[in-house]
């Protein structure tokens, strides 16, 4: 059964719980450990919508669809390539990315977002299913010159971490195939990039088996799963939209 969680402020309290509707059903408890259900109901149009989670931390991959890096002229890598993004990067759906202090082109990246839901660590690829709770939608917000302007040190971090660079929601969703999701990267209302999940280098249980041979992955933390053709800049005053069906729309203005 698929489950949109949706994580929020009501009356100064930040609570969680799922969408029915126009209303949400509020848990109590962890979200990833027997949530409880209550009987209370809100209104989603009364409640101010969170990241749906606060990750420990997001990492992001690089050159893990085929057509962009047959574009960019790359081959495939051998293994995934990623980096971290900061907790101080993470914005909530309608939430407003900023422009960095520094010159330099800021681009969109769409992208699936894997939400990992139990502890794992070294975990096979046949095993990694038992450890992803849902999928959310983000956009790896990032300065591409940046990344090699200085030739002794590619400043990926950088580029990709400045304050309001990790958007992500609205919802996580569970009970998904993600092998049959499609991203979709919307700009000022025009559609930019639209590409296939499928299309991955590594597969979303390859991605958490092998991150996972490196470093724990904990509940809440995010695995971003890079993005393909169609990336491009923002222009101050746009509104960015990161669309993916059956999980939701991601909208945040770029000022």
């Amino acid at each position: 059964m698929i489950q949109h969680w949706i994580r929020f402020k009501h009356l100064d309290t930040v609570r969680f719980g799922t969408l029915e509707g126009d209303k949400i059903r509020v848990f109590k408890g962890d979200m990833f450990d027997a949530p409880q259900r209550t009987d209370i109901a809100l209104h989603l149009a009364d409640v101010e919508p969170y990241t749906p989670v606060v990750p420990g931390k997001v990492l992001a991959m690089w050159n893990n669809f085929h057509a962009l890096g047959k574009k960019l002229g790359l081959p495939p890598p051998a293994e995934p390539l990623y980096l971290m993004k900061p907790p101080t990067s993470f914005l909530a759906p309608g939430g407003t990315i900023r422009r960095p202090r520094c010159e330099g082109k800021v681009a969109f990246e769409g992208e699936l977002a894997i939400v990992i839901g139990r502890t794992c660590s070294g975990v096979a690829v046949e095993h990694a299913a038992e450890h992803i709770f849902g999928y959310t939608c983000a956009n790896d917000v990032t300065v591409g010159d940046i990344i090699g302007r200085d030739p002794t040190f590619p400043q990926w971090v950088r580029a990709k971490g400045f304050d309001t660079f990790c958007p992500f929601g609205p919802v996580i969703a569970t009970g998904l195939d993600p092998a049959m999701l499609v991203v979709r990267t919307i700009l000022n209302g025009e559609v930019r990039q639209d590409y296939p999940v499928n299309d991955m280098v590594f597969s979303v249980a390859e991605l958490v088996s092998r991150v996972s041979q490196d470093m724990t992955l904990e509940p809440g933390d995010l695995l971003l799963c890079g993005t393909s053709v169609g990336v491009g800049s923002m222009r101050p005053g746009s509104t960015v939209v990161v669309e993916i069906d059956g999980i939701g729309k991601l909208s945040n203005r770029f000022e």
